[in-house]
């Protein structure tokens, strides 16, 4: 009486079709939210590999002795709302096409 078990297609065999209704909330749905699956490059887990499309901003923060610089990155397939602040050296390290040659002035 207190769970939903949903039937789901073959792809998504491994959820767990089981829960319980604590979980429900309404929904007032926003059409241009959704992702499309196709494209996506899921894997068998309907997990994927998030992909940085570009650099947004840069900011530095000053801390008590030393300066940490970050940049605010848009992922492919995500809203520039969801772009996230992410650590510039590690960034730099890890996609070096998103940098220009010349460094960006804060």
């Amino acid at each position: 009486m207190v769970a939903y078990e949903l039937e789901l297609p073959n792809e998504l065999a491994s959820v767990h079709p089981v829960f319980h209704v604590s979980m429900l909330k309404k929904c007032v749905g926003d059409p241009t939210s959704i992702v499309p699956l196709e494209g996506l490059g899921a894997k068998e887990n309907l997990s994927y590999e998030e992909v940085p499309m570009k650099i947004l901003d840069r900011q530095v923060k000053k801390l008590r002795t030393k300066e940490v610089a970050s940049v605010k990155v848009l992922w492919r397939n995500q809203l520039v709302e969801g772009a996230t602040w992410e650590a510039e050296a590690d960034m730099m390290t890890r996609y070096p096409h998103l940098f220009p040659s010349t460094p960006i002035l804060a």
